[in-house]
């Protein structure tokens, strides 16, 4: 009899365990990817995205992006936003001849995400261009039940809000004659 009480017991205690785990498993990784076409060749586009700490001149919310050391490697940008928000981010990759380079922001900063990477990338497609800008991230409250404002909606319809602004604004003055 009392073997079987403590096999209960024990039972009892590995699904509580199980319940508990399943239940505290904290924020996912999320992705967001935006690609647009531009009806401009890749080196005018490249052109234009090419410098780490340009961006201000083709992102609309940027109000200023200076870096430490240009497109080399950890290369630190520091952003002002037009709203007063900052964000800091350090260049990790960067391939000139691919028409491609990688980010990163440990802390998001004026976004509501952390541990934010992203990968900009120019392509030729015909006579035009097609850009690719794409990231991955954690929301910004790292604990279960976030707030909204910090929530994985939350952080992925920020990052999508900044990639499509910045790639409209790009395409348009790619696409000036």
């Amino acid at each position: 009899m009392r073997l079987r009480s403590l096999r209960w017991l024990a039972g009892l205690a590995l699904t509580a365990g199980l319940a508990t785990l399943a239940s505290a498993h904290g924020p996912t990784r999320q992705k967001v990817t935006e690609t647009i076409t531009i009806d401009a060749p890749a080196d005018k586009v490249w052109a234009l995205v090419r410098d780490f700490g340009a961006l201000q001149n083709w992102h609309p919310a940027i109000a200023r992006s200076p870096v430490d050391k240009g497109n080399d490697e950890g290369s630190v940008r520091q952003l002002e936003l037009k709203n007063g928000g900052k964000l800091t981010e350090t260049l990790e990759a960067y391939d000139a001849a691919k028409m491609r380079y990688s980010y990163r922001a440990k802390d998001g900063g004026a976004l509501p995400v952390t541990n934010y990477t992203s990968t900009l990338t120019v392509k030729a497609e015909g006579a035009g261009s097609v850009v690719e800008w794409r990231g991955a991230f954690y929301r910004g409250y790292p604990n279960n039940d976030p707030p909204p404002d910090q929530n994985d909606e939350a952080a992925v319809a920020a990052i999508t809000g900044v990639y499509k602004a910045g790639l409209a604004n790009l395409k348009t003055l790619a696409e000036k004659k």
